[in-house]
């Protein structure tokens, strides 16, 4: 594999371009909060994303690709050798978050082109991303991944996670936002049925959630003591617990992970 023309990404501002516009794109860019420069298959995001940001919705993927240092694929699995036909020779370095490509594909797709898979989430519109970094498991240009990583850095916390792993990463972490979301309607539901109004409950259940993250940090993901600490030998947090056990909680988050992740 090529080892790209990074030149000196590391010691001035690295242009980044989308290659789609999606949810995913649009949380990176949001992120960052600068003027963008974007395509998309037709959908329009990419005009509104521009609009929003500053930057330009281009008319080819080929002219983004020659105006950008570093190309963020962002668009369909399904579209991966169409594009890279497109924007061939073009690109001088790749940044895929297209989920299910591995490094194997798309160093298949830009084989003179250094390639970098990441896993976001979309909590990194808000600066509290996080970043599944696939381990490079073949030679790529140094500075241009450091440049890269310090990008993302930026807007969360970055994980190191071998290529087999990254799927597993991706149901970890990427999907995170979805559950959570679940589970909070879920909660505040159940409150509103006792009769709390509904401004009341999502301020409750939405603090509860990230003071919790922050103590589980605290405790170094010790779950166990987090729920003791809480938890009084026949109390009410012990009833509640008792409750989503006979529902199925484990089981449910299990069989949601190997649904994503597949056979």
């Amino acid at each position: 594999m090529g080892a790209g023309t990074a030149g000196s990404l590391s010691f001035r501002a690295m242009q980044l371009g989308f290659i789609g516009a999606g949810n995913m794109a649009s949380a990176l860019a949001r992120g960052w909060g600068e003027p963008v420069l974007c395509t998309d298959s037709g959908s329009g995001r990419a005009a509104a994303l521009a609009q929003e940001l500053g930057g330009e919705a281009l008319a080819s993927n080929r002219e983004l690709a020659e105006r950008v240092d570093v190309v963020v694929l962002a668009h369909k699995p399904a579209q991966l050798a169409a594009i890279a036909g497109e924007i061939d020779g073009a690109a001088k370095a790749v940044v895929s978050i297209v989920g299910g490509v591995s490094q194997a594909e798309l160093r298949a797709a830009y084989p003179d082109t250094t390639v970098l898979r990441v896993s976001p989430n979309t909590p990194a519109a808000v600066g509290k991303g996080v970043f599944v970094f696939a381990v490079p498991d073949a030679p790529v240009d140094e500075q241009l991944h450091a440049a890269v990583r310090e990008r993302f850095a930026r807007l969360g916390t970055i994980v190191d996670v071998p290529e087999p792993l990254v799927g597993v990463a991706g149901a970890s972490s990427g999907v995170a936002p979805a559950y959570w979301a679940l589970i909070v309607e879920a909660w505040v539901d159940a409150a509103l049925r006792r009769g709390l109004p509904v401004a009341t409950a999502n301020e409750l259940v939405i603090g509860a959630m990230e003071g919790t993250a922050e103590l589980l940090r605290s405790y170094d993901g010790d779950t166990l003591a987090v729920r003791r600490a809480v938890t009084s030998p026949g109390g009410s947090t012990a009833r509640g617990l008792a409750a989503l056990e006979r529902g199925g909680v484990r089981a449910a988050i299990a069989q949601a992970m190997d649904d994503v992740v597949g056979a």
